[in-house]
């Protein structure tokens, strides 16, 4: 998802509300009216917690949420991953396979879509699962009501999502012609509507267990019902989330593993100890400090990834409102020291928004294209970098930092985010400003820069299909994962024209001037290219990391 990052990525669970399961899942078996997960037709598990079959991992810490309409976080659609099943899914060679719908045909206009549910289809509670169920979750995130941080991006080409948006949510045109059939009318064409249909935020959710709980169905195992390889039989916050195999899973006879424990584990030196001591088998979050001794280790991993770390800079701030600020704070920024020194080379130097491995019309490299195939920032002057911005404030008002306010920087304390926030405090104050940093927990941190109730704030965006509309879209005013804020009518019609451009050369053309003209008035800071470093034992067989920022665990094994 996504998706933001991110590596992004970010989340935190609904706290109070949160119940733990007693240690399987819950056997009152019902038809989901009543919206309690029973985990399987018989209304029995038999899984314990402690099975051969269990993979431990550690890919974040509590979820800000794990209602697929409302999540935008990494770590968050990875969880999504194991729980639900989307009409479509990506395998391991990126390519789009079939998921809940066994197939589906595009009209010739490009603008009817239609897919075909496998039969008998249930959730894990045991209850039928039909097109409908599809109808109401897409309704659901273009609901006003649901806030969905990414509905316009995932359903703003659908028929009907500006009247959705306003309310009417039936104006959506999505439709269940029978019980196996779920339709779908676009405005316009959309190529990569396919790789939406498989994104997790299009999740079917069911209706029943949403009614009968209000927003706390997505917050305990005995209402959060799935539909995909595992449900939820355990949920302990800052703790654990256990997944166990679901039965009703369409394809169950697949799935190898028991259960998948996610130990929600914030600090990095705390997951490394978990690895070490044989507690986990994989970990996302590896101390930088430990990095030049994995190096050699063959279950240390560096993989490259579809996304840009950057740096948010709250546009709706009166010291932020002139793009001359702006630029200048980002070319204060030598990215090769970031990347290559502190960052230790597991990241790029980020010259353009748009970074390495985005596909343009043609198949080419979209940043090889950009700004006439020159770099927006030239990565290796920092020095005549440093120049401008030092000129740039004092155009703006602000010789050498002369009456600029105090930044006060904001992130969550994991990964490279600290030695990157104390970085900037020098960076930035070769320009007079200070910076203050501002460390948040990262149940907090997503919602508040969501809010915009911040300053300067450390970001990022992982992919959620390889197109470059896929980053440029957070720009636009309206679009819910708008983080910094920026709002440029030029920028919103030149997205706008390439959302309904079905000349793909043409298309790409205008997203290259959205790109020109965000990266001229620095409405994002881009800082580096992400990739991910983990480790992961070699007992763990089957799975596969995507360049999303995934980890695919739901086919995976155990060999001893």
């Amino acid at each position: 998802m996504k998706r933001k990052l991110s590596l992004l990525l970010i989340l935190i669970m609904m706290a109070t509300t949160v119940l733990a399961a007693c240690g399987k899942a819950d056997t009152n078996k019902n038809s989901g009216s009543n919206g309690t997960n029973s985990g399987s037709d018989a209304g029995t598990t038999d899984t314990p917690s402690g099975s051969a079959k269990q993979l431990v991992a550690q890919i974040g810490p509590n979820p800000e949420t794990l209602d697929p309409a409302l999540n935008s976080a990494v770590d968050g659609g990875n969880m999504l991953l194991f729980a639900f099943d989307t009409l479509l899914a990506i395998d391991k060679d990126n390519k789009v396979i079939p998921g809940a719908a066994e197939s589906y045909e595009v009209s010739a206009d490009g603008l009817t879509w239609t897919f075909k549910l496998r039969a008998g289809l249930k959730w894990s509670d045991g209850s039928p699962l039909t097109a409908n169920d599809f109808v109401y979750s897409w309704k659901r995130v273009a609901d006003p009501a649901t806030a969905a941080p990414y509905g316009e991006t995932v359903l703003g080409m659908v028929k009907g999502y500006a009247e959705a948006a306003g309310g009417d949510i039936d104006a959506l045109a999505v439709s269940a012609p029978d019980e196996t059939t779920f339709k779908v009318e676009l405005s316009n064409p959309c190529a990569f509507f396919d790789k939406l249909a498989a994104f997790g935020v299009l999740s079917p959710v069911n209706k029943a267990t949403i009614e009968a709980n209000g927003d706390a169905w997505a917050t305990k195992p005995e209402t959060y019902i799935t539909n995909g390889p595992f449900f939820i039989s355990e949920w302990v916050p800052s703790s654990y989330i256990l997944f166990t195999k679901n039965p009703n899973y369409w394809d169950a006879a697949s799935i190898k593993l028991d259960s998948i424990k996610l130990l929600l584990i914030e600090d990095s030196n705390a997951s490394y100890g978990a690895y070490q001591s044989g507690e986990a088998m994989m970990i996302k979050d590896v101390p930088t400090a430990e990095i030049p001794s994995l190096q050699d280790n063959p279950e240390f991993h560096i993989d490259p990834l579809l996304g840009t770390y950057y740096i948010d800079l709250n546009n709706t701030l009166d010291q932020f409102s002139d793009p001359k600020v702006r630029q200048a704070l980002s070319l204060a920024i030598d990215r090769k020291y970031v990347a290559n020194t502190l960052m230790q080379g597991t990241y790029t130097p980020a010259s353009n928004f748009i970074g390495t491995g985005v596909a343009d019309w043609d198949g080419s490299n979209f940043m090889d294209n950009a700004n006439g195939g020159t770099p927006y920032i030239n990565v290796e002057d920092h020095a005549g970098n440093l120049a401008k911005a030092k000129e740039l404030m004092k155009e703006a008002g602000y010789p050498d930092g002369k009456d600029f306010p105090v930044i006060n920087y904001s992130l969550n304390d994991t990964g490279y985010h600290k030695v990157v926030a104390q970085y900037l405090q020098q960076a930035w104050k070769e320009l007079g400003v200070t910076v203050n940093v501002n460390v948040v927990e990262w149940a907090s941190f997503t919602p508040m820069r969501r809010a915009g109730d911040y300053e300067a704030s450390r970001d990022g965006w992982l992919f959620d299909y390889n197109d470059p509309s896929n980053m440029l879209d957070l720009m636009v005013s309206t679009n819910g994962n708008n983080n910094a804020k920026y709002n440029n009518p030029a920028y919103d019609e030149l997205m706008k024209k390439a959302a309904a451009e079905t000349d793909p050369k043409t298309r790409s053309g205008y997203l290259h001037e959205a790109e020109d003209l965000v990266m001229a008035e620095a409405g994002i800071i881009p800082v580096a290219y992400y990739n991910d470093f983990y480790l992961q034992s070699s007992k763990i067989t089957g799975s596969w990391h995507s360049p999303y920022g995934y980890w695919y665990f739901q086919y995976a094994d155990i060999t001893e």
